[in-house]
């Protein structure tokens, strides 16, 4: 599973001219999934989120938490990160997994946001053709990575 974190002033998601979900301070949070990824994966990316420290305290230092500010979370299914363009100019998106698998894993990490805390959880539409804007704040983007330190 891969998470990209973008911290936000602002951000929103649009279908069909619909806003369907928005977030103030806090993450846009681009979420990938792959055919081996788990609950667990999603619970501790999840975690991860919520509890990494890329908040400025009063010091200016990146020292807080999403929970530490009430942040909120924008989360949007983005199957795109796991493009492979290793060959050729036309990625392929064969290490994505299927909706069947990614969806529920998708609303599992928002449904792990809330029950660590945040409040302010909002999602886009899976599998939509999605308009998504991101007011990025300093900028701030970090990649999370299931497997690779997530806990």
């Amino acid at each position: 599973m891969r998470v990209l974190l973008q911290r936000v002033s602002s951000g929103s998601v649009t279908v069909d001219g619909q806003i369907v979900g928005e977030v103030g301070r806090g993450y846009v949070a681009l979420v990938g999934v792959t055919h081996t990824d788990t609950p667990a994966d999603a619970d501790a990316l999840a975690r991860k989120t919520v509890h990494l420290r890329v908040f400025e305290d009063e010091a200016g230092k990146m020292n807080r938490s999403l929970l530490d500010c009430g942040g909120g979370v924008l989360v949007v299914s983005q199957f795109t990160l796991y493009a492979d363009t290793r060959r050729g100019r036309r990625p392929a998106f064969t290490e994505a997994a299927r909706p069947e698998l990614a969806a529920p894993l998708v609303e599992r990490f928002a449904q792990t946001l809330r029950d660590e805390g945040v409040s302010a959880v909002q999602m886009g539409v899976f599998g939509a053709m999605m308009q998504v804007a991101i007011h990025n704040d300093g900028p701030v983007t970090i990649m999370l990575e299931s497997g690779a330190g997530a806990s």
